[in-house]
């Protein structure tokens, strides 16, 4: 049966469920958004500053969202919310399915299987949009995962906007499938690599959700 996913405690915000990693860029923007709305009515530039600053602390909010998920079952799902952007074969026979995220996507990623954690590396590179093909070379985290299926490798990838990448877990971790692992504040691209021999259920367009998708087939 699939079961309710949780972890380590996350930060909130009015009763609002919002993803670990959330608060350097959230409670800056809330602050200033509740302060100039208190001055809107005896000043007439903190009323200008009301509106916008009232629309991006919602948009923070929206954006930052972590949501509870009933994880499925399934040998491979889904590590991030977003659209199947491509599925290539590679040299070693391993499969990549790369997911695009846009701003609109929770963008908490999620074990694709249960497992440990044998590396998580940082690699330092450019921001260019997640879509070209150059983002390849962008700053991205690599994770490495001993799994039933041998090792997977997955991998957060930052884009033109994204410019942090915050891991929750250190290597040697044991996680669950659907465990939260990660957040790419503002977006990007998740890669996951199957094993060879392992067939993808998805294709290119498809929607994806975390901790949800199945992403092989039987």
């Amino acid at each position: 049966m699939p079961h309710s996913q949780t972890s380590a405690p996350r930060d909130s915000l009015a009763g609002v469920r919002l993803a670990r990693g959330a608060s350097p860029w959230l409670l800056p923007t809330v602050a200033t958004a509740a302060l100039s709305l208190a001055r809107a009515r005896r000043s007439g530039a903190a009323k200008a500053v009301a509106v916008p600053a009232t629309a991006l602390a919602a948009g923070m909010l929206w954006f930052f969202r972590d949501p509870e998920r009933e994880i499925a079952q399934g040998r491979v799902i889904s590590p991030a919310d977003g659209v199947v952007q491509s599925i290539m074969p590679w040299k070693d026979g391993r499969t990549r399915v790369a997911i695009f995220m846009s701003p609109l996507n929770v963008h908490v990623n999620r074990a694709p299987l249960s497992g440990t954690v044998t590396s998580v590396e940082h690699i330092p590179g450019g921001f260019v949009p997640a879509f070209n093909k150059e983002s390849e070379n962008n700053e991205r985290v690599v994770w490495h995962f001993d799994t039933e299926l041998g090792d997977i490798e997955m991998i957060q990838i930052a884009g033109a906007v994204a410019r942090r990448i915050v891991p929750y877990i250190p290597q040697g971790t044991k996680v669950e499938q659907g465990e939260r692992i990660g957040l790419i504040r503002f977006g990007s691209r998740v890669d996951i690599y199957l094993p060879d021999g392992v067939e993808v259920a998805v294709e290119v367009g498809q929607k994806t959700v975390a901790g949800v998708t199945r992403i092989d087939r039987d």
